[in-house]
Parts: structure tokens; sequence; C-alpha cells
């Protein structure tokens, strides 16, 4: 009913940027809050960034001063730009929105995930 597709994850190198897109698709009315979440090998999966509808946004610590999102709500569509990469933002990446369809449903979504690689 609702899918989440992730795109722009691939190999980066340390000091170097990437930029993740996730867009939603599917019988959507609107969408509260979008975000990014990653899991490391061995880790558990650990919040990135969120932003709200009206555009409002929290990051983790790890990634503070790095990394910004943003989102096109005509477009249902989040963003992830990554600056300073480093080694340890080696992870798997999750977009994921809380959505509003029709008819009335609220479903939270996750996408399938995008690897991405940081080099030395």
């Amino acid at each position: 009913q609702v899918q989440l597709v992730e795109s722009g994850g691939g190999l980066g190198q340390a000091g170097g940027s990437l930029r993740l897109s996730c867009a939603a698709s599917g019988s959507i009315v609107s969408i509260n809050n979008m975000g990014w979440y990653r899991q490391a090998p061995g880790k558990q999966r650990g919040l990135v960034a969120v932003i709200t509808s009206g555009g409002r946004t929290n990051y983790g610590d790890s990634v503070k001063g790095r990394f910004t999102i943003s989102r096109d709500n005509a477009k249902n569509t989040v963003y992830l730009q990554m600056n300073s990469l480093k080694p340890e933002d080696t992870a798997v990446y999750y977009c994921n929105a809380g959505t509003i369809t029709t008819p009335y449903r609220y479903l939270d979504v996750w996408g399938q995930g995008t690897p991405v690689t940081v080099s030395p």
C-alpha cells in the first residue's frame, strides 16, 4: 500500500560526501515524520535524523554538524546530505515514514535500506 525506496548509497571516502534520497509512493494522503536510521554490523539500529511535516529536525549526536536532513512534501521525498564522512558512518541506512493513507489508516513504513561504506 505504501512503499519507501532509498537511493544514493554506495562507497564514500573519509572527509567526502554522499546524498541519500527516499521517495514514498502509494495511497498516501499525508506524511508526518520522516527519518533516517542506520545499522552497522553487530550494532543495533540507531537514529540518524528525523524531520517533521513542518520542517523541524533532530539529529543523532554522532552526526550533528555533518549531516543535514530535508524533505520535499510535494514529492513525498526525504533527503540526507552527508558531509565530512567518517569510517564509523559505515552502515545500512533505512528510511522511515509515518503515513496517513486512504481509506484512513496510519502506517509506520520502512524502506529496504541502502548500504553506505566509508573508506579511511
